[in-house]
């Protein structure tokens, strides 16, 4: 039966299987094909949702998280609003850590799904929208404090395997099902890497010869073994100057890449108004790293790539002016 042809028990499960999209308007007078998997159009509005569903459902299989008990996590916004639907529909409370640098429309997202919002500040030297591997410290502090102190489970997700089991179990698979196997490169912006890890795993076991290439900001390409001279750029969700990213495999790396703030938000407005896909500052940055592989060293092939979120999660910035 297609999906569309029943009712689902929640909205939970409709997290996955979202649409694959040839950016055909982006790529005209270029030989090549950008396939871009539109994981905003999850409920909670991002690629997260997966990965707060598959780490929730693991923690109870493996009888980590009893009935009722809270969870807390750190996130940059997206992760925060798919936990906070998943354990809302499950029942356990929710308490999420956030930096006040990231937008205030994550925040507002997250307590209207009835989580509890925890708003840690930055570091004096830097920018709201600018969240540097600092700021993330501190964030990081504060949630462990939490932790301790409610006796909580920690949805950890930059440890935890269900980060990278919900892209490799599902993501990857789906991709490689809508484009027919025919996928040359893949190349994803890293936060915690695993969207990227669980993808990079999944088509290399497809197809080894598939390359599969980290995003980094230009500046802060510290996983490319560069020194960090612009923390505080402004792609929301990831680049946070942490070299031990605990999901990413070397034999899954083929090569880094860098965009710069300019190059994430003008491919972003594209996006918009070429394609009418209304994403947020990482989207642009893999599609604007896709465009610069199929101008390069990729000309003629196929290259896939995630729009992470939505362009709803950043009204408040000027990325839409």
């Amino acid at each position: 039966m297609n999906q569309k042809d029943k009712a689902f028990a929640s909205v939970i499960e409709t997290i996955g299987n979202t649409p694959l999209v040839e950016l055909s308007r982006i790529t005209k007078g270029i030989d090549g094909r950008i396939l871009a998997k539109l994981e905003y159009l999850n409920p909670g509005f991002s690629k997260k949702d997966r990965i707060a569903l598959q780490i929730i459902e693991d923690a109870e299989r493996e009888h980590r998280l009893t009935p009722g008990q809270t969870v807390v996590e750190l996130t940059s916004g997206n992760t925060g609003t798919g936990l906070a639907i998943v354990c809302g529909i499950k029942g356990y409370p929710f308490v999420a850590v956030m930096s006040r640098g990231n937008s205030m429309e994550r925040a507002r997202m997250m307590s209207a799904f009835g989580a509890e919002v925890i708003l840690v500040n930055q570091l004096p030297d830097s920018l709201t929208g600018q969240v540097s591997g600092g700021d993330l410290g501190m964030v990081e502090r504060e949630t462990q404090r939490i932790v301790a102190e409610r006796n909580a489970f920690r949805a950890d997700q930059f440890k935890l395997a269900g980060n990278f089991r919900a892209h490799y179990l599902h993501t990857g698979p789906e991709i490689l099902q809508q484009s027919g196997g025919i996928i040359d490169a893949f190349c994803d912006f890293v936060g915690t890497g695993g969207s990227f890890a669980g993808c990079a795993a999944s088509f290399k076991e497809y197809k080894p010869a598939i390359k599969c290439y980290v995003i980094e900001p230009d500046g802060a390409a510290v996983l490319a073994g560069e020194p960090v001279t612009y923390p505080n750029h402004r792609i929301q969700g990831g680049g946070y100057s942490m070299p031990g990213l605990m999901m990413l495999r070397p034999e899954h790396i083929d090569g880094y890449l860098k965009v710069t703030d300019a190059e994430s938000i003008q491919m972003t407005r594209r996006l918009a108004y070429e394609e009418g896909i209304f994403a947020g500052f990482s989207s642009g940055a893999n599609v604007a790293a896709a465009l610069h592989l199929l101008q390069t060293s990729f000309r003629g092939k196929t290259i896939a790539v995630i729009i992470c979120d939505s362009g709803l999660k950043y009204l408040s910035t000027d990325l839409w002016v």
